[in-house]
């Protein structure tokens, strides 16, 4: 057994250091990287224990990956051989929601869902929402900065963070859990943090800000001319609806294909119409939805739609919701999926350079092209059959090369991980990757925080 091994057993003893066989679950993410089994997995209690953890590894220089809800689809959990791994799922405590502050403090483990349910209870939500939200943990939202179907209204993960405590590769404990909205009292170190993939240090505990629970829900499916009117149709409903929660549109391609596959129907016909799922929510739930259905008629009269259906149940929405979800996509041989943000407006020509040059290059493509679009975050899945790793990179080339002439990001929501690491140059200058790298050695010196994961 490995030196660093044994301290940490002497330290912990076998309750809280595995030391093998270990479960396959701690062998990676659900990014498709490489599994590997890490040299042992500690599964800390405590702030405490993370910090008597670190100080340990890093003593020896042992390289450690911190693991969460293991939801990433970028590798940035997924252990080296000689890595251990340091899960967050006992720490899964909402320790307080303070209703005067509007805040709840919960430890990294939390599951995304159970906090979700918890201030519902109480009469608050939780702004953010992924669909992997019940198996997601919160410190692995924060250490992504998730975006997901919320983002347009209420802002990425960072946006809903006031306070954070954070255990630094040499044990240093930096808390600072604040609740307060307005705090300008020098850096706001926890930024540096969020965001960061655990390459700085582990998120053990958050203050979350919370908003107050709507008391309305309008969904509908829409058929959409144009991508111009896709666009116009959006700031309709900002401006005549207000509260637009969700703004998420498929391509002609994706839609027929999801209703095939799918057992919920054709709410629209299939044609030649970009499809939009909006939702609005609001607290009058007597006048919210007539309000809904008369910003719908206006865009019609306006032709900036061409066909409505408007959820009449909760039954109706999830059936729509389903429709974007994208599930059957994945039994495609070989997908490979690109989660990409740009200027709203050039969505739609990028979307059409990168499946021109796709299908040139392979004509039997599967092409598939959605997204949040309201924040600017388009994914796009394709297969191109079985594919040898040489393949998988020219694919990953001519994506990023689009996405550079679009002066675009690589990564609207996932992070960069291992698997967008080599392409992070597309989207940072080489006086922002210098940066990163000097705070990088500032905080982690030896370099055992999650390495080869971000930074290339």
């Amino acid at each position: 057994m490995p030196d660093v091994v044994s301290h940490l057993v002497d330290a912990f003893g076998a309750d809280v250091v595995s030391v093998g066989p270990i479960d396959e679950r701690f062998h990676g993410d659900w990014s498709g990287v490489a599994r590997t089994s890490p040299l042992a997995v500690i599964l800390p209690r405590t702030t405490d224990e993370v910090a008597t953890a670190l100080r340990i590894c890093h003593a020896h220089g042992q390289p450690v990956v911190p693991q969460g809800g293991l939801t990433g689809l970028a590798g940035g959990a997924t252990p080296r051989c000689g890595d251990i791994a340091i899960s967050m799922e006992r720490m899964s405590a909402i320790e307080e929601l303070d209703a005067a502050a509007g805040t709840v403090t919960v430890q990294a483990g939390a599951v995304l869902q159970t906090v979700q349910e918890a201030a519902v209870a109480a009469g608050w939500q939780l702004a953010y929402d992924l669909g992997a939200r019940g198996s997601c943990q919160i410190g692995g939202n924060l250490a992504t900065n998730a975006g997901g179907n919320r983002v347009i209204r209420f802002g990425m993960a960072r946006e809903q963070v006031l306070g954070l405590e954070v255990v630094l590769a040499d044990g240093t404990v930096l808390r600072s859990l604040t609740k307060m909205l307005k705090n300008n009292a020098g850096y706001d170190l926890k930024q540096l943090f969020i965001g960061s993939e655990g390459t700085l240090g582990i998120i053990t505990r958050a203050v979350l800000r919370l908003q107050p629970l709507h008391r309305s829900r309008s969904t509908a499916l829409l058929a959409v001319p144009s991508f111009d009117a896709v666009v116009a149709f959006l700031r309709h409903a900002q401006r005549t609806a207000g509260g637009v929660t969700a703004y998420e549109v498929m391509w002609p391609e994706f839609y027929a294909y999801m209703t095939a596959e799918l057992a919920v129907g054709r709410p629209l016909p299939v044609d030649d119409s970009f499809v939009v799922l909006i939702e609005t929510s609001g607290d009058d739930p007597e006048h919210d939805p007539q309000r809904f259905e008369t910003m719908l008629a206006e865009a019609v009269e306006r032709g900036l739609l061409s066909d409505a259906v408007i959820a009449a149940s909760e039954r109706d929405s999830r059936r729509f919701w389903e429709l974007r979800e994208a599930e059957p996509i994945d039994r495609l041989p070989s997908v490979v999926n690109f989660d990409v943000s740009l200027a709203i407006g050039d969505l739609a020509e990028f979307a059409a350079e990168c499946e021109q040059l796709i299908r040139r290059r392979w004509p039997d493509a599967h092409v598939f092209v959605y997204g949040h679009v309201g924040d600017s975050n388009l994914h796009i899945s394709l297969s191109v059959g079985r594919i040898e790793e040489s393949v998988l990179h020219e694919i990953d080339d001519l994506v990023y090369g689009v996405v550079r002439r679009w002066h675009g990001s690589v990564s609207a929501e996932h992070g960069i991980g291992t698997l967008k690491r080599d392409y992070l140059s597309v989207t940072r200058s080489a006086e922002e990757l210098d940066v990163m790298r000097r705070i990088k050695a500032a905080l982690d010196p030896a370099g055992i925080m999650n390495p080869t994961k971000v930074l290339p």
